[in-house]
Parts: structure tokens; C-alpha cells; sequence
């Protein structure tokens, strides 16, 4: 399955890596293992990471982002990671790439590079990228395992969800066996201000329950205004306050942001995939996310999301 992506990186001298926009656990600790694994393999190679801010996973080691000239581009080799939806990448230069190269793990939605690794039996895309590296028989310094391990276990849930199989934990234990440091990794993800506790708390007690098994958050733009988060943040850290509820199968969060609701949607049991297509999204079978332009629509995708568990009972 490797073959070709090794081959690729063996015959560029200049590689340039690219993540989705608004990056998760996985894709920044994706991009910062892939960088460091190329780098001590292959130090003779110039390698750099390009991307918008990492946000709260700035505790990661080298997630600071490399400027990079356009002409740096025309004759070089463009790696995307973690997305399946080339609007979604970060830094649209890669299109100007001499060659380019995708890692992803999530559903495949059509063709975006030269050659793809698309395999969405992975958990993450950090562990399709150890698997690469162990396969390939690359470095892993302990930088590259911490940044891999901390996508495992960012995109699994703490190795909760349905995705994890036997060989996530032999890859995360291959990643610890490198040098990944499992309590650093935990406190830095899971240690939290203790305002980002209270508005937890806030977003708990907005959950409504419709249908017969289906949950769902909507956080307006004046409120989002007033709790002086970035909606991102909000739609992503926020839908995990659902994930518990004793007969809530489905459960999604609606945050209005400037260009638009952020749809993030989760399921324990079914796909939901298929919804998150529909109203221009995508993802994975159990969780997916779409934006779409106003409330109006945002409802008409609960609605479908209350007939898809309606049906299923």
C-alpha cells in the first residue's frame, strides 16, 4: 500500500506538508510526525509544514508553521493529510506542486492528489502515518512519537470509540516504545482552565433531546460573541458533552460562526455520513461535519438526523 508514497519521497528533494484548516489533534500530530520522520530519514531533504494556527495544540512541540515562498512549490513534492475535501486544506498552494501526495483516513469522497493512501479502517490519520513509517522502516525520534501518539488518541477517543482496533494499540505501543510520553501527552490535552470547565458546564445545560434518540446543541453568533471563543473551538470541543447521554444514539452541534452553522455530528450506532454529504460535508461513518448557511438549514439536517434514528428503532 506504501509503496508509491515511499517512492515519491525518495525522488523529491523538497517536500512540503499540508493539514486541513482549523487542525484537530490528528492532523496537526500527523503533520509534525510525518515532518520529523522525512527529516531524521532523510536529513539531505528540505521539508517544511505549512498551515494556519495550531490553536489549543500548540503544546506541541515544532507546531509552529513554516513561511514558504511560492516558488518554492514548482518543484517540489505537496503531502496532504487528514482530509478528504480539498476546500478543507489549508494552504491551497499545493495545487502548484510538481508532484503531489495524500495520506487520509477518512471516507474517500474523489481523487485530490497524484497518488493517494486512503484507508478509513485506520482510527486516525496519525496512526495510517506510523504505519507508514514502521512499514517503511523510517527514524521515529520520540518528537514524531509524541506528535503520532497524540493523533491516536486525540481522533480515538481516548481509545473509546468503534474504530480502535488490535492494531491501534500495537501502533500506539510501537509509538511508546519510540519515546512517546503518554502522561505529558494526557495533561497537556485533558489538564483544563478552569473558565473552559464553567463553559462546559454552560453548553451542558443547553442540550435539548428530539425524536426518539437524537440530541443536539445550537449556539447562536451573539452568544458565541459573548463567550469570546472562536466557533471552531466551540463546535468541536463542545459536541463531546453529548457522547454520554443514557438513549442518545445521535447528537450534533450547531455553532453560527461568520461564514456560516458548523454542523459537527456524531453517533454511537449509525451512519451519519450520508447527511453530512448531503449538506456539503463529510468525514467518517460515526462522525462527520458539514457547514451549511443558516439556522433554517441547520434544522433541516436535524430533521433528517431525527428520521435516520427514528428509522432505525
Amino acid at each position: 500500500m506504501f509503496e508509491e508514497a515511499l517512492k515519491l519521497i525518495l525522488e523529491n528533494d523538497c517536500i512540503i506538508i499540508h493539514r486541513h484548516a482549523n487542525p484537530d489533534g490528528d492532523a496537526l500530530g500527523s503533520q509534525i510526525g510525518l515532518f520529523n520522520i522525512i527529516k531524521d530519514t532523510y536529513p539531505e531533504k528540505k521539508v517544511f509544514k505549512t498551515g494556519d494556527c495550531a490553536g489549543r495544540y500548540s503544546f506541541m512541540k515544532d507546531s509552529l508553521m513554516d513561511e514558504i515562498p511560492d516558488d518554492l512549490y514548482g518543484g517540489a513534492l505537496s503531502v496532504v493529510l487528514d482530509t478528504s475535501s480539498e476546500e478543507l486544506i489549508s494552504d491551497l498552494r499545493f495545487r502548484q506542486a510538481k508532484t503531489t501526495l495524500r495520506f487520509d483516513h477518512h471516507l474517500f469522497l474523489g481523487k485530490i492528489c497524484d497518488c493517494e493512501v486512503v484507508d478509513s479502517s485506520f482510527e486516525s490519520c496519525a496512526g495510517l502515518i506510523t504505519a507508514f513509517a514502521r512499514d517503511c522502516g523510517m527514524k521515529i525520534s520520540p518528537d514524531a512519537a509524541n506528535a503520532l501518539f497524540t493523533g491516536i488518541v486525540t481522533d480515538s477517543g481516548r481509545f473509546r470509540f468503534d474504530s480502535v482496533s488490535p492494531r491501534t494499540f500495537s501502533l500506539a505501543a510501537f509509538l511508546l516504545e519510540h519515546g512517546a510520553d503518554m502522561p505529558h501527552i494526557y495533561s497537556s490535552l485533558y489538564t483544563d482552565e478552569l473558565d473552559n470547565i464553567r463553559m462546559r458546564a454552560e453548553f451542558i445545560l443547553k442540550i435539548k433531546r428530539v425524536g426518539v434518540n437524537v440530541a443536539y446543541i445550537y449556539t447562536d453568533i451573539d452568544e458565541v460573541r459573548r463567550l469570546g471563543a472562536n466557533p471552531f473551538s466551540i463546535s468541536r470541543s463542545m459536541v463531546g458533552v453529548m457522547s454520554d447521554i443514557n438513549g442518545v444514539d445521535i447528537w450534533v452541534n450547531f455553532t453560527e460562526s461568520e461564514n456560516g452553522v458548523l454542523c459537527e455530528i456524531r453517533s454511537s450506532k449509525y451512519n451519519i455520513n450520508p447527511i453530512a454529504v448531503k449538506y456539503g460535508g463529510g468525514g467518517h461513518s460515526k462522525a462527520s461535519g458539514a457547514t451549511v448557511p443558516d439556522r433554517f438549514a441547520a434544522m433541516n439536517m436535524l430533521s433528517d438526523l431525527i428520521v435516520l434514528g427514528e428509522n432505525q428503532q
